[in-house]
C-alpha cells in the first residue's frame, strides 16, 4: 500500500464551483467514514497521480 498524501493522489480533484479540492475516489459511505475516522493507516484508494513516475523509472 502506498502513501496517503492527498496532494499527490490521482483522485484529488479541484472543483472550480466550490473553489476547493475533493477526493473523487469511488467509495461507499461506510468506507468514507472509515477513512475520515482514521481506521486505515494508509488510504486504500490512493493512486499516485504523478504521470511521470513511470518515465523516471525507465531512465
Amino acid at each position: 500500500m502506498e502513501s496517503s498524501n492527498c496532494d499527490t493522489c490521482a483522485y484529488y480533484g479541484y472543483d472550480g464551483t466550490d473553489d476547493c479540492y475533493y477526493c473523487e475516489a469511488s467509495m461507499d459511505e461506510d468506507d468514507m467514514v472509515r477513512v475520515m475516522e482514521g481506521h486505515y493507516k494508509n488510504c486504500p484508494y490512493y493512486r499516485n497521480g504523478d504521470e511521470y513516475a513511470v518515465v523516471r523509472k525507465q531512465i
